[in-house]
């Protein structure tokens, strides 16, 4: 396996648009079984999919009223210093921790990035995606979008999709909202811009189906059970107890995927899962959700794809 320093050197003269290839060819982690008709079952005959996702938003916040392990009793116009460096660890030590970890197992992962946080560090940015990984939406930087007009909102939300296509090349094509709080207009936006899917949903362990604007649009649910975030400030589990979270979960889910079409969803912020405890125990959990028959990683958007093209897939009509 390259090294990421391996990596980064051996593609310093590339630029970004030569290494953009068909989703197709990142596959991830696969040991699948026979494929099938059963509706109650993946196309390819997986019995369950993982999605990893992996929040790219060191740079895309504000100066002050963030989410950080610091007590939020900061005078009123002064910039929150120390919480800073906290989010610059998401960059400097986070991701490039968290990308050798999905080279490890040969994983290709989502990564839901502010605009903001590309702009700011764009070599970054380009490496995700040269390493095969989807960058997808996640605002231009952490304004509520569910206070906006719906053309302010559409703005909002195509400065932030213009942003990464300018600074990797890659055009996204699902959405994640600042803390899963969209409006009554987001998906008619995301549709209309040429967005495929959305995340900002907690409703079902597998993908599905809505229509928006007279089409389906696709909805790759999220989680907030296998999410790093309730590791901030200790507030529900430690590095520990967040491993067994994963390996519970993925037992039942692993467990239910032999009649029915199974998903499961975990989600990794820069500056909290790139910790080294925390890549400690997602590398545990990785290893032993490897070798399980019938268990294949895939990025949301090739998550999405399969579902728009699966004449068995859910279809919910009365989606709110």
């Amino acid at each position: 396996m390259q090294s990421r320093k391996e990596f980064i050197k051996s593609t310093a003269l590339l630029g970004t648009g030569s290494l953009l290839m068909p989703n197709s060819l990142f596959p991830g982690s696969s040991k699948s079984e026979p494929a099938g008709e059963d509706p109650s079952r993946w196309p390819d005959g997986s019995r369950l999919v993982i999605s990893v996702s992996m929040q790219f938003e060191a740079g895309g916040e504000p100066e002050t009223g963030f989410d950080s392990p610091f007590p939020p009793n900061l005078e009123k116009g002064y910039t929150d210093l120390p919480a800073k460096t906290w989010f610059q660890y998401g960059y400097k030590e986070g991701i490039p921790r968290l990308l050798n970890l999905w080279d490890k197992y040969g994983i290709k992962v989502t990564s839901h990035t502010i605009g903001e946080a590309a702009r700011h560090n764009p070599a970054l940015a380009r490496e995700i995606v040269q390493r095969g990984h989807e960058i997808a939406g996640h605002g231009l930087n952490w304004t509520p979008q569910y206070t906006m007009t719906y053309e302010q909102e559409k703005a909002f939300v195509k400065a932030g999709m213009d942003l990464i296509k300018e600074v990797t090349g890659q055009t996204t094509l699902g959405y994640n909202c600042n803390w899963l709080r969209r409006s009554k207009n987001t998906l008619a936006i995301l549709q209309e811009l040429g967005f495929t899917y959305h995340i900002d949903d907690l409703s079902r362990d597998e993908p599905f189906l809505i229509p928006v604007n007279g089409r389906n649009f696709a909805v790759v649910p999220y989680t907030l059970r296998c999410n790093d975030i309730q590791l901030l400030e200790g507030r529900y589990f430690s590095s520990k107890q967040f491993g067994e979270q994963l390996r519970l979960e993925f037992d039942q889910l692993y467990e239910e995927g032999a009649t029915r079409k199974r998903q499961m969803s975990l989600s990794t912020h820069d500056r909290i899962s790139g910790t080294p405890a925390q890549v400690r125990v997602i590398d545990e959990f990785l290893a032993y959700a490897t070798k399980q028959p019938g268990v294949k990683f895939m990025r949301k958007d090739e998550i999405a794809r399969i579902t728009l093209n699966d004449k068995t897939a859910i279809v919910d009509n009365d989606y709110r």
